[in-house]
């Protein structure tokens, strides 16, 4: 194995020193003797505490989907309050096995317009250490990340280390680094719940039992830490890795210096032993799914939404109904589960978007009011390429798909959000910011109120989580006190045992700074 020639090697090198007697056994977490841990893990940067993140899907942000292209955003992405960019896999694409549909590789494609703007999936890495070349080349990357920290904005790269693409160098170079079946063949991903493929044909399985292979996936890493310049990573499938690996390469990353790092995963083990600050609220993302389905509520397109239109006798599936009261039960079940770390909180993202839909598809005239909701929780909130401008549509996967930006009809409802997480300490990510309590307001099922206060600081948000008129009573007396309504600017006197009428998927935000 070639390791680098910058200081990061001599870590490496120390970390040979550790022995695995199973792929599944804890590792050490202290892997670097020579230069003691005076930091706890995780090594977090301090610009983390009130930040927000915008995932950005290069391949479809422009007709150019290329760096520079990009760049020419990055002013009006701080202006919307921006403040960490997480860029889907930016390295070549594998050719071998690539695929154009879900079911089809591109060799299986006869229509030759499909065959043509085919890309296959990001997600099955030529060259760890490489860029797209459909992107730019690896100087305009480094000049995108110098402009973004120029802004006052920080850069995190999608990293995929479950599997690699099938002419990846290290098929070639390493075979005995990836999974094989009973004839010694490197095989795609198995499910281990099922012993079956997941049908992702088009990447080849890691081995973590390996130990250089280990070493070899924690080089990369470092690599756009010391050399690139990058703050950080966003890690698919998480969960998917050994534990005890993410302790051995954070081990090492966090030494060289700190590092924002966001675990695709629900599992919290990965933010509970320090390796992550945070993970997915999936669970909370498909409960806010299911309560607007199962509360009644309408289903249009953007352009009807925008307009403010209602789609009349929307049909609601057949499902257990969700109320707003279901929230509590799972913020409970994650108190419980959850030592360390937050959520990331959204209404879409790349996977949602593409194979279960837009959020007004999802969340119909209602998609506001959750977007509110995951915007002042306690965990940091995700903004999806092309939210602002209403995006309308399910973005295709393995194929180009322009998005049309128009004049950013939602840019103003995310920049309110934005900034007052930026200024009310109360609504900080984690332990720098306010705990979430709830307010009682006697339509507990229907309408969600809670606060949030930190060092004198204070959010009150109330929203009508479904389809009907509600007349409200604010219970308790902590919430009383002196507002701003954020979106209207209206200043509010809060009393004790105050009432209001709510409209239907209506919101309210208060802030006293």
């Amino acid at each position: 194995m070639k390791l680098k020639s910058k200081p990061f090697a001599w870590i490496l090198l120390l970390s040979l020193v550790f022995s695995f007697t199973s792929c599944k056994q804890a590792a050490s977490t202290n892997l670097v003797e020579a230069e003691p841990v005076s930091w706890e893990k995780p090594r977090v940067p301090d610009w983390h505490k009130n930040a927000n993140i915008y995932e950005v899907n290069l391949r479809h942000y422009s007709e150019e989907g290329t760096f520079a292209a990009f760049q020419k955003d990055l002013p009006r992405l701080k202006e919307m309050g921006v403040d960490i960019l997480w860029f889907m896999p930016i390295h070549p694409i594998s050719m071998k096995n690539r695929k154009a549909t879900p079911d089809l590789a591109i060799e299986e494609v006869t229509d030759p317009a499909l065959k043509e703007k085919a890309l296959g999936s990001p997600y099955a890495v030529a060259d760890y250490t490489g860029v797209n070349p459909d992107f730019g080349t690896m100087e305009d990357f480094e000049n995108l990340i110098k402009a973004i920290h120029d802004q006052g904005m920080y850069c995190i790269i999608d990293w995929v280390p479950n599997h690699t693409g099938w002419d990846n160098l290290w098929i070639e170079e390493h075979p005995d680094w990836y999974t094989k079946d009973a004839e010694g063949n490197i095989t795609d991903p198995i499910n281990d719940a099922t012993g079956e493929p997941w049908g992702w044909t088009d990447v080849a399985d890691l081995n973590y039992g390996n130990e250089d292979m280990r070493l070899g996936m924690i080089d990369a890493m470092a690599f756009w830490v010391e050399d690139v310049g990058v703050d950080g990573f966003r890690v698919d499938v998480a969960h998917g890795v050994p534990l005890d690996f993410w302790q051995q390469c954070t081990d090492s990353l966090y030494q060289i210096k700190p590092l924002f790092m966001l675990a695709e995963s629900a599992i919290p083990d990965r933010v509970n032993s320090g390796a992550f600050v945070m993970d997915y609220g999936w669970e909370m993302h498909h409960l806010l799914n299911e309560i607007a389905k199962t509360q009644g509520v309408d289903a249009g397109s953007a352009q009807q939404l925008v307009a403010g239109n209602v789609v009349e006798d929307a049909e609601v599936a057949e499902v257990e109904k969700k109320t707003a009261l279901d929230i509590d039960a799972l913020l409970a079940k994650n108190d419980e589960r959850y030592r360390k770390g937050y959520k990331m909180h959204f209404t879409s993202n790349h996977d949602e978007n593409a194979w279960a839909g837009t959020e007004f598809e999802r969340m119909g005239v209602g998609h506001k009011a959750f977007a509110v909701l995951v915007f002042t929780f306690d965990g940091m909130p995700l903004i999806y390429t092309g939210q602002e401008a209403a995006m309308d549509k399910q973005l295709a996967f393995f194929t180009k798909d322009n998005i049309e930006w128009g004049d950013y009809p939602y840019a103003d409802f995310y920049k309110t959000l934005l900034e007052l997480k930026h200024r009310n300490e109360a609504l900080w990510n984690g332990v720098h910011g306010g705990e979430l309590v709830k307010i009682p307001t006697g339509k507990d099922e229907s309408v969600y109120a809670f606060q949030r206060d930190r060092n004198g600081d204070k959010v009150v948000v109330i929203i009508n989580l479904s389809n009907e008129n509600q007349g409200i009573t604010l219970q308790g007396d902590n919430y009383v006190g002196t507002y701003t309504e954020v979106f209207s600017g209206e200043q509010v006197d809060l009393e004790e045992e105050a009432s209001m009428r709510l409209a239907p998927w209506a919101y309210r935000v208060y802030s006293n700074k």
